[in-house]
C-alpha cells in the first residue's frame, strides 16, 4: 500500500519540493476558502503520515472527535479503492494505534493547553506522535505570538506541523507570487504553503512557498473533485 501511496496522495505536490516534505520542527498551511476541502485534505496528509508508522494528533477547532473520526472513516475507504486494496484492516488498526483526535471548542484552544496535553499524552499513555494537524484556527484573529509559540511547540517536540487557514477569494489582478491573506503577516514563521484552488478545469493544489526556495515555475497537483486524492 505505501509504495503506492505516493501516486495518489496530495503529499505529491512536495515530492520534488526543496526537502521533499515539511519536516520536523516546521509549520505547514494548508490555504483555501470556504468549503473547498480543507479539512479533508489535511486527513489524506495524515494517511500518508500514519501508513508510514508515524504518529499523529489531529486538532479540530470546529468539529467534535466523533465527527473527525467518521471523516477518517470515509475518506480512507476512498484510499484504499484507490490504492485497490480490498480490505483496509491494515489502515483501520494503524489509525487506532497511532492517531488521536482532540477537539478545542468554542474557542477553547490555546498553545499552552496544548503543550500539556502534548506531555500527558507522553507522560500517561506513552503516545509521542511526529505530526500535529491544527484544523479550524482563525488565522485573522489570531495574534502572531500564537503562531511563534507552536513554532516553539514544533521545535520542542520534534513535530511536522501543519495548519488549516481560511482564505477569501483573490482579486484577479493579484500578484500570484505573493503569500495571500490570511498568512502573509506569519509567512516568516511558514515553512510550506499550499493553497487549495477551484478553477473551471478542476480542483488544483498549488505550493505557494517551499523553505527558503522560490517556487518557479508554478508547482500544482490536479485533485480529484470528490475524493481530493491526486490525479495522474
Amino acid at each position: 500500500m505505501v509504495r503506492d501511496l505516493m501516486k495518489v496522495s496530495p503529499l505529491k505536490i512536495l515530492e520534488g519540493s526543496s526537502r521533499r516534505g515539511l519536516g520536523q520542527g516546521n509549520l505547514g498551511v494548508l490555504m483555501a476558502q470556504a468549503g473547498v476541502g480543507k479539512t479533508a485534505c489535511l486527513i489524506h496528509i495524515a494517511l500518508e503520515k500514519i501508513l508510514r508508522q508515524g504518529k499523529l494528533v489531529h486538532i479540530s477547532l470546529e468539529d467534535i472527535p466523533e465527527k473527525i473520526s467518521s471523516y477518517y472513516q470515509v475518506i480512507s475507504e476512498d484510499l484504499t479503492t484507490a490504492l485497490g486494496v480490498e480490505d483496509g484492516a491494515e489502515l483501520r488498526e494503524l489509525l487506532e494505534k497511532n492517531r488521536m483526535i482532540l477537539a478545542y471548542l468554542n474557542q477553547s484552544f490555546d498553545v499552552s493547553r496544548l503543550r500539556e496535553n502534548m506531555r500527558n499524552l507522553a507522560e500517561s499513555i506513552a503516545f509521542v506522535p511526529n505530526t500535529l494537524i491544527i484544523d479550524g484556527l482563525d488565522f485573522g484573529c489570531a495574534p502572531r505570538t500564537v503562531f511563534e509559540e507552536l513554532k516553539d511547540v514544533a521545535a520542542e517536540y520534534k513535530l511536522e506541523t501543519w495548519l488549516s487557514a481560511l482564505s477569501s477569494k483573490r482579486a484577479s489582478d493579484g500578484d500570484e507570487s505573493q503569500i495571500p491573506s490570511p498568512c502573509g503577516h506569519i509567512d516568516d514563521l511558514l515553512s510550506i504553503v499550499i493553497e487549495l484552488q477551484p478553477t473551471t478545469t478542476g480542483v488544483f493544489l498549488r505550493l505557494l512557498k517551499d523553505h527558503e526556495t522560490p517556487v518557479v515555475p508554478p508547482v500544482r497537483v490536479k485533485l480529484d473533485p470528490n475524493t481530493f486524492l491526486a490525479m495522474s
